[in-house]
């Protein structure tokens, strides 16, 4: 990324190229942060975050990247984990507000939009900075019976996916996920929530390299009717099962590679 050259000082202020080196800055924190990942399946969400355990000292289950916001939505973060924080609270705080005032359950879409809102604000103020997160958003409503999962970037920019991925594994995920079945016309041809648990652990194994990557903890949460449609972790038993499959599954995919250049 080429120097700012004093266009980089504030947030408010535009490069002659139109840029803003605040936001991109943003953006590069989270691209250097670990790999967070959402699939929208025919029966739920699933959100995925590779933690890294940065010293062994450290309680495994401390300092999560998964929070649930409201009994049906829950946010992923990836990025400054402090900057996280800020960001969780205020959609609990929206969630909240919104069933004060309205007495129901925030709607996917408009809890995506007014936290996009929330972050693009602090892109316009010299005094403040972006934050250097991205957030994926799952959620359900309660009214319209369906499900969603968005993600809002440190610009402020925020999009509904089938399946989403931030971070440092963020391209090679996405290659991986866009040869899943999420987004078919017929709705019992796109894979389950199950289903979507061991994908996300196999992407997550498939971009770990143990000889550079630290070791980490896979965290994973789910709306689905198996959760009551309620944000809930997903059962551990759940997640070892799928992390043995992923690891079974890359290496019969390994031993085949190998069979055929043998061949060659």
């Amino acid at each position: 990324m080429s120097s700012g050259a004093g266009y980089d000082y504030s947030a408010s202020t535009f490069s002659p190229d139109g840029r803003i080196f605040q936001v991109e800055y943003a953006s590069k924190a989270v691209e250097n942060a670990s790999t967070a990942l959402g699939l929208k399946c025919r029966d739920g969400v699933v959100l995925c975050v590779e933690k890294p355990i940065q010293n062994r000292m450290l309680v495994p289950t401390s300092n999560r990247r998964i929070h649930s916001v409201d009994t049906h939505s829950g946010v992923a973060i990836t990025g400054l984990v402090s900057d996280g924080r800020q960001i969780v609270n205020r959609a609990r705080d929206e969630a909240s507000n919104y069933s004060e005032t309205y007495g129901s359950k925030i709607p996917p879409g408009i809890l995506a939009d007014r936290m996009a809102a929330y972050m693009h604000y602090f892109t316009l103020h010299g005094g403040l900075r972006p934050f250097g997160v991205s957030a994926l958003i799952a959620s359900y409503d309660p009214e319209t019976k369906t499900h969603a999962l968005s993600m809002v970037e440190p610009s402020g920019i925020s999009h509904q996916y089938f399946g989403c991925a931030a971070g440092k594994g963020r391209q090679p995920a996405k290659t991986e996920m866009e040869k899943l079945s999420l987004n078919k016309p017929i709705a019992e041809e796109n894979i389950s929530v199950r289903e979507g648990v061991k994908q996300l652990a196999r992407v997550i194994y498939t971009l770990h390299d143990e000889g550079k990557d630290k070791p980490f903890e896979l965290e994973m949460s789910w709306i689905c009717e198996e959760s009551n449609w309620m944000h809930k972790g997903v059962p551990k038993n759940i997640i070892a099962e799928s992390v043995e499959w992923a690891k079974n599954d890359i290496e019969e995919e390994e031993d085949e590679d190998e069979d055929d250049e043998m061949e060659e």
